[in-house]
């Protein structure tokens, strides 16, 4: 996981760099044609490799071992979010994620179990990427990463701050540190196997649809839920 997120810090730097010689093209995408070369790239990779492999953790896991993965990064994601809500004055989502983090980490052996969720104490889910948005820092050119993903300059420097600090790197056992990151890792990757399925059938050019779903769900969030309208060319 350590070298994943290494190297997409990388792809997103080398991209970046080969994009500003790019020939412009869309203002949201002006690096689309090597992002189009990183897409192709990615798709025999999560075809073969990623997605069987996320595959058979769903079906071979057991569900309270997928269960408990899934709570302890959704804590951490929280205790994030706690920090972003105060970053944009939402105080009445920083409490309830503070309640969140406290109640969890504290009675739900570190995260693995939500007793929160159970006490309808609702989740904030706010990151870096939407606290620069909030500032007003621009999104940024739209890259897509391998084994990564989709992401904007502004979200993927989120991203590496939030793995940067995250509290899984203070454990020192460092096999340890790695499983648990590698089960973060498929949890992810399970969680978008309806995606996948979705993309496949999808009638327009995938990378365009990949690229329209990530921008607008983006814009979606950092507006909480009332954006106003995205000019785009495509519409």
């Amino acid at each position: 996981m350590t070298r994943l997120l290494r190297f997409a810090a990388l792809a997103i730097a080398v991209l970046a760099v080969a994009g500003c010689a790019s020939t412009p093209g869309r203002p949201d995408d002006p690096f689309e044609a090597s992002n189009r070369v990183m897409y192709a790239i990615n798709e025999p990779l999560d075809k073969y490799i990623a997605r069987p492999i996320a595959q058979a953790y769903v079906d071979y896991m057991p569900t309270v071992i997928q269960i408990a993965a899934r709570n302890y990064f959704n804590n951490i994601d929280d205790l994030f979010s706690v920090v972003n809500d105060f970053l944009q004055w939402k105080l009445d989502k920083a409490g309830n994620d503070m309640a969140r983090v406290m109640i969890n980490t504290g009675f739900g052996f570190a995260g693995l179990i939500d007793i929160a969720s159970d006490l309808n104490i609702p989740r904030g889910m706010e990151d870096f990427g939407q606290t620069f948005g909030y500032w007003g820092i621009p999104q940024g050119p739209y890259l897509f990463v391998p084994l990564w993903g989709p992401t904007t300059v502004r979200d993927g420097t989120g991203w590496i701050l939030r793995y940067w600090w995250s509290p899984t790197n203070e454990i020192p056992n460092v096999p340890v540190r790695n499983v648990i990151y590698g089960f973060g890792a498929l949890d992810a990757r399970a969680s978008l196997l309806g995606a996948s399925s979705l993309l496949d059938q999808a009638s327009i050019d995938p990378y365009t649809f990949v690229r329209r779903s990530y921008l607008q769900r983006r814009h979606y969030e950092v507006h909480d839920g009332n954006p106003p309208k995205l000019k785009d060319e495509d519409e």
